[in-house]
């Protein structure tokens, strides 16, 4: 989340004010009153009442009535505007990529899912396309873009999908085309923050959260925030060597985690196709057999199971969080399997007399993990003083 300038003149606090309860607004999912906002921030009821005036005749936001829950005149709740700011959003897999609109608040509202065959040239195109689609549609309204990718992201525009077709690839070329400033992420590190700012993540001072899908990746969340590195990659556990495996990489390294957990790893472990236009079918009828009782099926599972609750137990040893949230494949285990994989943890989790591990949870908003995030990192580019007030200076009449 941004931190607001100091004010030097009255119309500098005014602009602060505002961002600050619009901020205060998309924080809290649009549900607290006009009063509760008004204890929240600290402001005096009248000047709160003023700039809600304000911000609603403005676009910015607009009031609906509280639920009533007792005799006298009901609450009013600011939220998003009918005609107020949007962000788009992008979740890249490696098999297909989602499209969503995210108003104030946090709602989203998914616009299309399409596959794509793997060749950057050809999705990055697409996606801009689509993208440009958007700033035709909502105009001015739309503030900004963001796509989650499936893979490390350096300084917020080289792609590092290991594939040979997708190495040290900049993507700006192909983004920027439609004129809006257009930010990227790694799909584990935006699902991160989503926990973080909508799920179970949510006032936890220091978590790790894990994306298992067809790899493996993360982010460590520290007060709500995401600690990402100097270059944006850190997170990349699936790179890193926590286990006993010793399969080469397409990284280059040999034996890393991601050999081991997610996806690819349970498909290769059981000697079917990893493909990408077909593996997520083939990984679900892995499953359905496993749980049908299928032995051959179970000790695959089992074997991606045990590498995951090992490879959690260090990374447990290492940054000391108070919770774990596991989203993608990860959470069916944790269904499906919670046994086997509570032993490979707590088997490699070191733990003082007394103390007991992190728990293991799913990640509340599951599979939409990546692109909520992705609509927080447009949201607190925007919810700044000078975000805000250069969005009202564009939709002035001249």
């Amino acid at each position: 989340m941004s931190h607001m300038s100091p004010a030097r003149t009255s119309d500098d606090l005014r602009a602060i004010n505002r961002a600050r309860l619009l901020r205060a607004v998309h924080d809290h999912s649009a549900s607290l009153t006009r009063a509760q906002l008004t204890e929240l921030l600290e402001m005096a009821r009248g000047t709160a009442s003023v700039l809600v005036a304000e911000l609603t005749a403005l676009g910015l936001c607009a009031e609906t009535p509280a639920q009533q829950s007792g005799r006298g005149r009901p609450s009013r709740v600011p939220g998003p505007h009918p005609d107020g700011p949007v962000a788009a959003a992008v979740h890249l897999r490696e098999d297909g990529w989602e499209l969503a609109i995210g108003e104030l608040g946090g709602a989203t509202t998914t616009l299309g899912d399409f596959p794509h065959d793997d060749a950057p040239g050809v999705v990055f195109p697409a996606i801009g396309a689509e993208l440009a689609a958007c700033r035709r549609r909502y105009g001015k309204r739309l503030v900004g873009a963001a796509v989650s990718i499936a893979g490390p992201v350096r300084d917020g525009h080289l792609v590092y999908v290991h594939r040979p077709s997708w190495e040290r690839i900049d993507v700006t070329p192909w983004l920027h085309r439609t004129g809006l400033p257009v930010e990227l992420a790694n799909d584990a590190t935006m699902a991160a923050v989503a926990e973080a700012r909508r799920g179970r993540l949510r006032g936890v001072d220091a978590a790790l959260h894990l994306h298992v899908d067809f790899g493996i990746g993360g982010c460590l969340i520290h007060d709500g925030k995401p600690l990402t590195g100097t270059h944006g990659l850190a997170g990349e556990f699936g790179h890193m060597r926590l286990t006993n495996g010793h399969r080469p990489c397409e990284c280059g390294a040999t034996g890393c985690w991601g050999q081991e957990v997610g996806i690819s790893a349970l498909l290769r472990d059981h000697g079917g196709s990893t493909d990408y236009p077909t593996a997520r079918d083939h990984a679900q009828r892995l499953l359905d057999s496993a749980a049908s009782g299928d032995r051959k099926a179970i000790a695959s599972v089992h074997r991606n199971v045990a590498a995951l609750g090992a490879g959690i137990g260090s990374l447990v040893n290492a940054y000391d969080p108070g919770l774990v949230t596991i989203s993608g494949i990860g959470a069916h285990y944790l269904a499906s399997a919670p046994e086997a994989l509570d032993r490979a943890y707590t088997a490699s989790v070191m733990r003082y007399p007394g103390d007991a591990p992190p728990p293991l949870v799913a990640a509340a908003l599951g599979r939409r993990g990546p692109l909520l995030g992705a609509v927080e990192l447009v949201f607190d580019a925007f919810l700044t003083a000078e975000g805000v007030e250069r969005y009202i200076a564009a939709r002035s009449p001249r």
